[in-house]
């Protein structure tokens, strides 16, 4: 059996592995020697290329509408505050003026009986059900009345994703291991750390001093898990790959796992994405199916959750390895259930989450809408997070109406993938049967090998859909240096998304996307679609910015348009948010050696390229998940991982993801 290191605060980078075996770099050689005659040096780190053939976007480009301060057409993106320096301190750092503070730690009790958080982490599985979960990541705040449209920013539900667990806290004397312990594991173990991922939907108030609290009580407060039963809708629902014996039409499943970034949709509910779900799954059996190895499923489990000791159905589902009957006998496909993003509805607390298969199955970071407009299909992007892997849009085929909008516009659509060119334009590539052209690419694939797969063809699109990674392969995709989180300019309409970094990419393997071999900063991308058309298979592209230390320029034409220092230096680029107001806020989960330090979070203005660092978080942690109230004078900020004794220093070895409350003093916008 495979076994792998897994430290108790972070995830192993063995445990993502790179899967992509294909050579898709389809305008490497006409691009390699005009990169390296262009690419600029200065200091100690190598600062790419950030436009190849000088295109500008809108919102960069000379003849822009802009004062000098960042606003451009009456829009406020100025950025109003003192940049914080890096801190290695084992506490929240924000700009003079403003205070920070923690919020709905793990722990936090929400619904049921509300038990109260045990400080020695002694919580049962089952209070842990009705508690807040572990390792805070994307999020999002619904008003409690947006349905009327008044939008209040003292009121609300606060959604948010538990993207994984520490072992090590969760439990007072850390996990048992099944090695040594007679092969098993305790069930009540299992049964805590399965409840710890997934989901936390609270109601929460703000009374007259300006105090968040927990609303207890509400009937909104909820607990989403890895246990919880959903629907499976789109596509891929009722297909034969998705029988199992808890659902043998293949139109059910339990839980869901490692829920990243997220995404609001336009009609008001909350999609979680499911990252690197497969390493919850373990199948022995040296013949894996496809859907299987694409994505690093193994013959060992990151928390051996088939182990429990009393062997339910609840945790031998995540033993896939098949059994001597058929599908409906075993969990052979359970992995398969696994891999796309899941709407919830948070003002529907009776509904059960819905897996909607039509935006693909691969590892989504997270998911962001275009602004919706009447009569008009829905789109919305998302980004695989790990290396080499590719940046998706999905395209609705109903028009979006305000009046009755729904999760049914994203049942029926187009999955495209991204193939960036070397001149700064860009190609959507459908992964649809219907397209003439990925149907005679497959059918010029089937009997070769893709990557290292042998591959025999699709049987239908929810087969297509199932191997969004396989297809896209095929498509001629660009493998991208791990993209994860996006973002949607609300003024000028482009579209960011960050790639944190890849440190296996090689020299031959650069490109004009993804130019920095050994990539350990990563980059931020930006793009353009034609004619403004969020809906069409084309558009222009530039780097935003590099990450690196001081002195890392951002060249276009020759000209350094950012230049890296004290105030902005950072490194791997992950959570993206742009506030109502259109700032960008940039947050890091990379190296905190020198000269980075902790991971942080900065403001950046889009039309100026300025960028300031807002926010520092404690010892160990990453920053990750970022939203305002309408008013933006509240901003909540998620910390993952922690240290030792954060957020309030007695914590020892039980640190509590929390997330954390950010005002002005002054009572003023975030940022201005």
């Amino acid at each position: 059996m495979a076994k792998h290191d897994l430290d108790t605060n972070y995830l192993d980078p063995n445990y993502e592995p790179v899967v992509n075996q294909t050579s898709n770099s389809p305008f490497h050689d006409v691009l390699a020697a005009r990169l390296k005659r262009r690419a600029v040096m200065k200091g100690t780190v190598g600062a790419a290329l950030a436009s190849i053939m000088g295109m500008t976007l809108v919102g960069c480009d000379s003849d822009d509408d802009d004062d000098g301060t960042g606003t451009a057409a009456g829009v406020q993106t100025e950025l109003g505050f003192k940049a914080v320096p890096v801190s290695s301190a084992n506490q929240v750092v924000v700009p003079e003026g403003y205070s920070a503070k923690a919020f709905l730690p793990w722990g936090t009790p929400i619904t049921g009986s509300y038990p109260e958080f045990r400080a020695d982490a002694s919580n049962t599985g089952a209070e842990q059900e009705q508690q807040v979960g572990m390792h805070h990541d994307g999020m999002h705040f619904f008003p409690i009345d947006q349905k009327t449209g008044s939008n209040s920013s003292t009121e609300g539900l606060l959604v948010m994703n538990h993207e994984y667990i520490n072992q090590g806290a969760l439990h007072p004397n850390g996990p048992t291991a099944a090695a040594g312990n007679g092969g098993v594991r305790p069930e009540d173990e299992v049964r805590k750390e399965i409840a710890a991922h997934g989901v936390s939907v609270v109601h929460i108030k703000q009374d007259s001093e300006g105090t968040w609290d927990v609303v207890f009580g509400s009937p909104f407060n909820r607990r989403i898990t890895g246990g919880t039963e959903m629907d499976i809708r789109g596509p891929v629902r009722g297909n034969a790959k998705l029988v199992t014996k808890f659902s043998p039409n293949g139109t059910e499943t339990r839980g869901t796992l490692n829920n990243c970034s997220m995404g609001p949709t336009p009609w008001g509910t909350y999609l979680a994405a499911e990252e690197n779900w497969h390493g919850y799954f373990a199948n022995s059996d040296a013949n894996q199916p496809r859907e299987q190895t694409r994505h690093g499923v193994n013959d060992s489990s990151r928390y051996d959750w088939e182990l429990a000791d009393s062997g339910a159905d609840a945790y031998v589902r995540f033993d896939v390895t098949p059994g001597g009957g058929d599908a409906t006998s075993d969990y052979r496909n359970e992995a398969n259930t696994y891999g796309y993003m899941v709407e919830i509805d948070p003002f529907t607390p009776e509904a059960k989450p819905q897996k909607r298969t039509a935006l693909g199955r691969f590892g989504h970071e997270g998911v962001i809408f275009a602004p919706a407009t009447e009569g008009k299909p829905v789109v919305c992007y998302s980004g695989d997070d790990a290396r080499f892997e590719y940046i998706y849009k999905f395209v609705s085929a109903q028009p979006y109406s305000a009046a009755t909008a729904g999760g049914y516009l994203l049942d029926e659509g187009t999955l495209y993938v991204a193939k960036f060119n070397d001149e700064g334009t860009g190609e959507w590539l459908p992964l649809s049967l219907d397209d003439a052209d990925f149907a005679a690419k497959v059918t010029a694939a089937n009997g070769t090998m893709v990557g290292d797969i042998n591959f025999d063809g699709f049987a239908d699109q929810a087969d297509v859909l199932l191997n969004t990674r396989l297809a896209a392969d095929i498509a001629g995709a660009t493998p991208m240096d791990r993209p994860e989180w996006g973002a949607v300019d609300p003024n000028s309409g482009e579209v960011y998304f960050t790639l944190t970094n890849n440190s296996l990419r090689t020299e031959d393997q650069t490109d004009a996307a993804n130019p920095q071999a050994e990539n350990r900063t990563g980059h931020i991308i930006r793009w353009t679609e034609a004619n403004s058309d969020h809906a069409a298979t084309s558009f222009d592209w530039d780097i935003f910015v590099f990450g690196g230390e001081q002195g890392t320029e951002t060249v276009v034409d020759g000209e350094a348009v950012v230049t890296l220092d004290d105030d902005n230096i950072f490194n791997s680029p992950d959570g993206l948010w742009f506030d109502y107001n259109g700032r960008l806020w940039i947050q890091t989960d990379g190296s905190d050696a020198a000269p980075y330090q902790n991971n942080m979070m900065l403001a950046a203005n889009p039309v100026t390229r300025e960028i300031k660092r807002f926010f520092v978080g404690p010892v160990g942690c990453e920053v990750t998940g970022v939203v305002t109230t309408p008013d933006v004078k509240t901003m909540f900020v998620n910390i993952q991982h922690p240290d030792a004794n954060w957020p309030f220093g007695t914590e020892g070895d039980h640190p509590r993801d929390a997330t954390v409350i950010v005002t002005r003093n002054d009572g003023g916008v975030i940022g201005a």
